[in-house]
């Protein structure tokens, strides 16, 4: 199993669920993260630590949210890891609901 940034992550890349993962699985690209489900063994450290609720278990991901299995999978593969907060793209309270 593993975890997987979806749709809510878009344009806010909010960065502390990087810091609270112990086996840097996550990756990035300009708008947002994505979840080495290679790497991830599956803790669920960074699922309260995203104040936009975009990381799911990949068995518990919404039918809406399935195609982010792929693509976390597929991007991760490609993109730097990121191990370090940074400043968002938007305040989480800016984001809908």
């Amino acid at each position: 199993m593993a975890h997987i940034v979806t749709e809510p992550c878009i344009k806010c890349k909010y960065t502390d669920c990087v810091t609270v993962c112990p086996v840097d699985c996550f990756h990035e690209d300009k708008e947002m993260l994505t979840i080495d489900p290679d790497v991830c063994i599956d803790c669920g450290a960074c699922i309260p630590e995203c104040p936009v609720q975009a990381i799911y278990s990949d068995s518990d991901i919404p039918e809406k949210y399935k195609s982010y299995i792929a693509l976390n999978a597929a991007k991760s593969k490609e993109l730097p890891v990121i191990t370090e907060k940074k400043t968002p793209l938007a305040d989480p309270k800016d984001k809908p609901a």
